[in-house]
């Protein structure tokens, strides 16, 4: 009885990995660590390349990763988010606030028709902007596919979200601080 070997062959390239390896050195000539002749003969070896080890060997050399920012960076940074920080910080805290209505049957709506339970007369303001509805669990608000965004605690709304007393919401550019009755 005779056996047949068979090399097990590498794994083939997928457009995925191709991809990334044009990125990592797009990346590179961008950021001046590759001239454009080697960039030009190492992307022509990437697209030829049959098997992963090929392309190891064409970007070996080059770091994917970003140095770390220095104490000095880091700090000049924060320094200047600063300002920035402290203005979200002082609105917040002077933002008008909301009391949630009792729990009933229907939905509140919040927009500039004149039929809103909820009406800003805003111009970022939809005419239908957001619902909000009470649920077995607490208060869930939607966005109705406004232009300008729902937003609760600095994150745009898509679809749903559950809020309670003590959330910022934000409707267009118009903001509330949620309490509680």
């Amino acid at each position: 009885m005779t056996t047949y070997g068979f090399a097990a062959q590498p794994p083939r390239l997928t457009d995925a990995e191709r991809d990334q390896a044009l990125a990592v050195l797009r990346e590179s000539a961008a950021d001046g660590r590759v001239s454009h002749r080697t960039f030009e003969r190492r992307m022509d070896l990437v697209l030829h390349a049959r098997h992963p080890g090929e392309l190891y060997a064409v970007l070996h050399d080059l770091s994917t990763r970003r140095p770390r920012p220095g104490l000095l960076e880091r700090l000049l940074g924060s320094m200047s988010a600063f300002p920035a920080r402290m203005r979200r910080a002082w609105l917040h805290e002077r933002l008008p606030e909301l009391l949630l209505p009792c729990p009933g049957p229907y939905p509140l709506s919040i927009g500039r028709a004149a039929g809103s339970v909820l009406r800003l007369n805003d111009h970022t303001v939809s005419r239908t902007h957001a619902q909000l509805r009470h649920t077995g669990l607490g208060w869930s608000l939607r966005d109705l596919g406004s232009s300008n965004g729902t937003w609760v605690n600095g994150r745009r709304v898509t679809g749903s979200v559950m809020v309670g007393p003590g959330d910022h919401v934000r409707f267009g550019r118009v903001g509330f601080r949620l309490t509680a009755p």
